[in-house]
């Protein structure tokens, strides 16, 4: 079993299917609604751990419902979770599903992100083959350097801009405008760019060079809420097994695909 750590964020995401997004001044009536731990740490670890990885993964949290909801559902998942409890909410987030698998995410509150000054059990990074890292400080991200591989996203790109911070491989969006002049921004700290591509694949940069092809669905697409951290989690996996790009962007495509056919966060 692969050791694998996820240093990131959690939001508490309320699904809410609709026919098409809401109108300025009219009402909409939801088809269906339920809740539970998003946000793209949570969704990286959980599809760890649907992946047969054994996983450790460091967040901070509220000390409301939310927050021990969150903790109740990752066990049930598998997931080992080491929370930096804070005095602030848990943070909450509106995701609209539309037909035919389009999401749109509206946020609520400010984002928690564990500190490497927290009292977590951070050796047990010492470990892990591989670790995603989607929130944190610079302590945070230099603890992440116990293991040989950290891939990154976007998300963390406050900590990556700072002057000696680097990754070994960050995961954007080619289709994302602001992910991909950000991500040119700061090549310069990372071996490795990793852009997915959606139904055209991906590439990848760096150290070496590649492409992978995108995997056909194991079904009808029905929300695109995660399937980039699922993506970024299972190639992640890869790299931490045995340091094939190819293969690890193989898994990936494989788990963004999987993600794409399931409702709510994978």
């Amino acid at each position: 079993m692969t050791h694998v750590g996820v240093v990131g964020h959690v939001e508490w995401v309320d699904f809410v299917s609709v026919p098409h997004l809401p109108v300025h001044g009219k009402i909409l009536h939801a088809q269906s609604a339920f809740a539970r731990a998003g946000g793209g740490g949570a969704v990286a670890a959980s599809v760890l751990a649907d992946l047969g990885a054994d996983v450790d993964f460091y967040c901070a949290l509220g000390p409301d419902a939310e927050g021990r909801a969150t903790v109740a559902q990752l066990e049930e998942r598998g997931v080992r979770i080491h929370v930096a409890w804070r005095d602030q909410p848990t943070r909450r987030a509106v995701t609209f599903l539309e037909p035919g698998g389009e999401r749109t995410i509206v946020t609520l509150g400010e984002r928690l992100a564990p500190l490497g000054s927290d009292e977590l059990e951070w050796e047990r990074l010492a470990n892990a083959r591989s670790v995603y890292f989607t929130a944190g400080d610079g302590g945070a991200l230099e603890r992440a350097h116990s293991s040989p591989y950290v891939v990154a996203s976007p998300r963390a790109r406050d900590v990556l801009e700072a002057d000696g911070a680097w990754v070994y491989a960050l995961v954007f969006s080619e289709g994302d405008e602001d992910e991909r002049a950000w991500a040119h921004r700061v090549e310069s700290h990372t071996r490795l760019l990793v852009a997915t591509e959606g139904d055209r694949g991906g590439r990848w940069w760096g150290e070496s060079q590649g492409s992978w092809a995108a995997v056909p669905l194991p079904g009808p697409p029905r929300d695109a809420y995660g399937c980039g951290d699922s993506f970024a989690a299972a190639f992640t996996l890869g790299l931490g097994r045995d340091g094939s790009i190819a293969e690890a962007a193989k898994l990936g495509a494989q788990a963004g695909a999987r993600a794409l056919t399931r409702v709510g966060a994978p």
